[in-house]
C-alpha cells in the first residue's frame, strides 16, 4: 500500500493505492491552518481502516509539507518533481502543465527537458486571489463561476495584486456593472497574470494539463486560459490529486503511520513563533510618545463670515478625496475627507454647493488641486492652478519641519517617499506592483480578524511578544498569521507584527534602504496609515529617530 500527502498553502490531500496503484481513499479539504491537526487525523484514519497493521509506503509533499515532513521523519517530495511524476504515469504525452494552487502558480514545460516557472513573492492570480475577489462581490466560488458563464464583456482588472484589484472593482460595483462580467474579468486577469508573469514569452502550445483547485472548479477560468492560448486544455481525472499521488508514487520507504501521527502529537506541543520586542517598554514610555506627537497641530477655527479671503485645497487620491479651507494664516476653516466611490467629480461638486450655501459671501482667492485626479478636478471646476503631488507633500512637511530632508507618506493602496537635499526633492520612492505595506493590508487583516481597522492597531501598541511577519505579500501574510495563531499567538501581538511588517516593507522593499541613517534624521511623515500608533512607533524604533507626524497627517 502507498500514501501520499500534499500539504498545500490552503488544503489537504491525501491518497491510498492499493498495490495496482489504483486509488482506495482520498480526501481533498481546506485545513485552515490546523495542518497538525488535519495530517494527524488523517493518518489515524487511514491507519485504522486501510492499514491492518498501520504500515504503508508514505511520502509528503506540498508547499507547507516540507517542515512537516522533516518532523515527523517522513520522506519529502518536491511538489513540481511530484507533479512531474503523475504525469508521466497518468497522463503520458503532456507537453506543459498550468496548476493554480491557493497561494502558488506554476507553468511547467515538459518538452525538451523540465522547466518550471513559479510566483515568487506574489500571490496575485492564485487561489486566494480569487477568493478575495468573490468576497468582494459577495459570493461563493461556485456562484462566482455560475455567474461568470453568462458575461457579455470583460474589463480590464490588476491581477498582480489583490489590493489594487480591489481598486479596480469596487468602482465597478459602484457604477452598476454587471457580478457576471466583473466575475469573468476577474478570471481574464488571472489567465493574463498566470501567462505574463510566468511564462514570459515561452510559447504555451502542445497538450496542455490543467491542475489545481481554482483550474478544477471554475469552468470559466479554463474556457478563458482556452481562448487565450488558442488551445484545448485538458483537466484530468482526480486532477486535484496530482500532486499527492505523485508523492505516493514516488514513495520508498515504509513508515508506520501511528507513529508519524504520534510524532505530529509531539511537534504540536513544542512549537512557538519568533517574536519580537514591544513597541512600548511600559505605559509612561507611550504617554511620552503619545504627548510629545499632540505638539504638530494646525489651529482649526470657527468658519465665521469675517474670515477674509480663503484658500482651497483639493486632494484627488486613488480611493478618497480630501478637501480642506484654510485662511490666510494657514488656520484650517473647514475639512473634508471621504472614499470617492471612483468618481470624485459629484463629490467635490456636493462639497462646494455646500460651501456656498452655508457661506454665501464667501470670497475664494485660490483653488488647487492635486492628487490622482489633478487634472481632472482642475478642467471641471476651472481651479486657479493644479500642483504635483510630491511639491504639495513637501510645501505641507515645510511648514511642521523646516529642515525637513525625508517624506514618507503611506496611503491606502499607494506609498511615496522623497529625499530632499539642498532644499529640493533630490529623489522619490514608490510602490509600484505591490500593496503589501500600505493602509489595505492592514485593513484586510483587522476585517478578517472581526475588527474594526482603528480597533484592530490599538491593540497592538502593549503587545507583549509582537509576531515576526517580515514583509509579504498580503495572501502570503495572511498563511503567516495564520500560523502565528496555530502557535499561540495573541490578537494582540499579530496586531503589533503587521504594524512593524508594514514599516519593514517601506523601507526594505520599496525604499531599499541598506541602512535607515542613509535616508535622514528630519523626518516628516504623511498618509493616513501613520494615524495608526503602532505603525508610528514601529516606524521611529526602526529609524532611531523621533519624526514628525502631524496631526493632519
Amino acid at each position: 500500500m502507498r500514501v501520499g500527502l500534499d500539504i498545500g498553502s490552503t488544503t489537504i490531500k491525501c491518497v491510498v493505492l492499493n498495490d495496482a496503484d489504483q486509488i482506495i481513499y482520498s480526501t481533498y479539504e481546506r485545513h485552515f491552518s490546523h495542518i497538525l491537526e488535519k495530517g494527524k487525523a488523517l493518518l489515524e484514519k487511514v491507519a485504522a481502516e486501510y492499514l491492518p497493521d498501520g504500515r504503508a509506503y508514505l511520502a509528503i509533499s506540498g508547499s507547507a509539507g516540507m517542515g512537516l515532513a522533516d518532523s515527523c521523519k517522513v520522506p519529502f517530495v518536491q511538489e513540481v518533481f511530484a507533479t512531474r511524476v503523475a504525469a508521466n504515469r497518468l497522463a503520458p504525452g503532456t507537453d506543459c502543465i498550468i496548476e493554480l494552487g491557493g497561494e502558488d502558480a506554476k507553468i511547467l514545460f515538459l518538452t525538451n527537458g523540465t522547466e518550471v516557472r513559479m510566483n515568487g513573492s506574489c500571490a496575485g492570480g492564485t487561489g486566494a486571489f480569487i477568493d478575495q475577489m468573490a468576497t468582494l462581490l459577495k459570493m461563493g466560488a461556485d456562484e462566482m463561476d455560475k455567474a461568470a458563464q453568462g458575461a457579455t464583456r470583460t474589463y480590464t482588472i490588476a491581477s498582480r495584486c489583490g489590493v489594487f484589484a480591489k481598486s479596480d472593482i469596487q468602482p465597478l460595483i459602484n457604477q452598476g456593472a454587471q457580478a457576471g462580467d466583473i466575475a469573468a474579468s476577474i478570471y481574464q486577469a488571472v489567465v493574463n497574470q498566470t501567462i505574463a508573469g510566468l511564462a514570459q514569452g515561452r510559447p504555451i502550445k502542445g497538450n496542455i494539463l490543467y491542475l489545481g483547485g481554482p483550474l478544477t472548479f471554475a469552468k470559466t477560468l479554463r474556457e478563458s486560459f482556452d481562448r487565450t492560448l488558442g488551445v484545448t486544455g485538458t483537466l484530468p481525472e482526480n486532477s486535484l490529486l496530482f500532486v499527492a499521488m505523485g508523492a505516493a508514487f514516488y514513495a520508498d520507504e515504509e513508515s508506520d503511520l501511528r507513529e508519524v501521527a504520534k510524532r505530529l502529537d509531539d511537534y504540536s506541543a513544542t512549537a512557538t513563533y519568533v517574536s519580537l520586542p514591544p513597541l512600548f517598554a511600559n505605559k509612561q514610555a507611550y504617554e511620552e510618545f503619545h504627548a510629545r506627537h499632540l505638539k504638530a497641530t494646525v489651529p482649526c477655527l470657527p468658519f465665521g463670515a469675517d474670515c477674509g479671503p480663503v484658500h482651497i485645497g483639493i486632494d484627488s487620491g486613488s480611493t478618497t478625496i480630501k478637501l480642506v479651507v484654510i485662511d490666510n494664516d494657514a488656520n484650517i476653516l473647514f475639512e473634508s475627507y471621504r472614499p470617492n466611490l471612483g468618481n470624485p467629480i459629484p463629490l467635490v461638486k456636493e462639497t462646494l454647493l455646500k460651501l456656498y450655501q452655508e457661506h454665501p459671501g464667501l470670497h475664494i482667492a485660490s483653488v488647487t488641486t492635486t492628487g490622482y485626479g489633478e487634472e481632472l478636478v482642475k478642467n471641471a471646476f476651472h481651479c486657479d492652478r493644479g500642483l504635483v503631488e510630491t511639491v504639495a507633500h513637501f510645501t505641507a512637511a515645510k511648514h511642521f519641519l523646516p529642515d525637513v530632508d525625508f517624506i514618507i507618506d503611506i496611503g491606502g493602496q499607494d506609498m511615496k517617499c522623497f529625499k530632499i537635499e539642498d532644499g529640493a526633492i533630490s529623489n522619490i520612492f514608490l510602490n509600484e506592483a505591490c500593496s503589501s505595506g500600505c493602509g489595505s493590508f492592514l485593513q484586510t487583516f483587522a476585517q478578517a480578524l472581526g475588527y474594526d481597522v482603528k480597533e484592530f492597531a490599538a491593540l497592538g501598541l502593549f503587545a507583549d511578544k509582537p509576531v515576526d511577519l517580515g514583509s509579504r505579500c498580503t495572501v502570503f501574510m495572511n498563511s503567516s498569521v495564520k500560523q502565528a495563531q496555530k502557535d499561540g499567538a495573541s490578537i494582540e501581538n499579530i496586531s503589533a507584527g503587521l504594524s512593524i511588517s508594514v514599516v519593514k516593507n517601506a523601507l526594505y522593499k520599496v525604499i531599499r534602504a541598506s541602512s535607515p541613517e542613509e535616508l535622514g534624521r528630519n523626518i516628516v511623515v504623511q498618509g493616513g496609515t501613520f494615524y495608526n500608533e503602532a505603525v508610528l512607533r514601529a516606524f521611529e524604533k526602526e529609524m532611531g529617530v523621533n519624526v514628525i507626524r502631524p496631526d493632519i497627517a
